[in-house]
């Protein structure tokens, strides 16, 4: 299935989270949300992934802005997370920056053209290969 819009997030030294949206064999669309993190043992990366629908993108901000608020307002009040608005560089050197890094990536096509079962046992990518950048 085609990419039709892609954005990187730098985390840190060691973590990427890429939102892709995606087509599917019926022209519609859907959201991957992929947590890359570089392993400390070897040269691998594990990447977890979501698959989110159409159908679901307000319940699912809803509830991801109620439960960041709720972090925010509740249990750390006090906290400053504007101190973390930075971007990593891309040449691996960990230090922040202040621009935006680009957002296009590759990433392997994902066959699902409708959501899977509620119940089945659900395939998180753990043995794709993830490039490295």
């Amino acid at each position: 299935m085609d990419s039709v819009y892609s954005k990187r997030i730098r985390a840190g030294k060691r973590r990427t989270y890429f939102f892709d949206v995606r087509t599917t064999k019926g022209n519609d669309y859907y959201l991957t949300i992929t947590e890359s993190r570089k392993r400390f043992n070897d040269d691998g990366y594990d990447r977890h992934k979501i698959f989110l629908y159409k159908e679901d993108f307000n319940k699912f901000l809803k509830a991801l802005n109620e439960a960041v608020d709720h972090v925010k307002t509740e249990l750390m009040p006090d906290f400053d997370f504007d101190a973390f608005n930075h971007e990593y560089d891309e040449e691996g050197g960990g230090e922040p920056t202040h621009h935006e890094a680009p957002a296009a990536h590759e990433a392997t096509p994902e066959p699902p053209a409708a959501p899977p079962a509620e119940d089945a046992p659900g395939d998180n990518g753990a043995n794709e290969s993830v490039d490295k950048w």
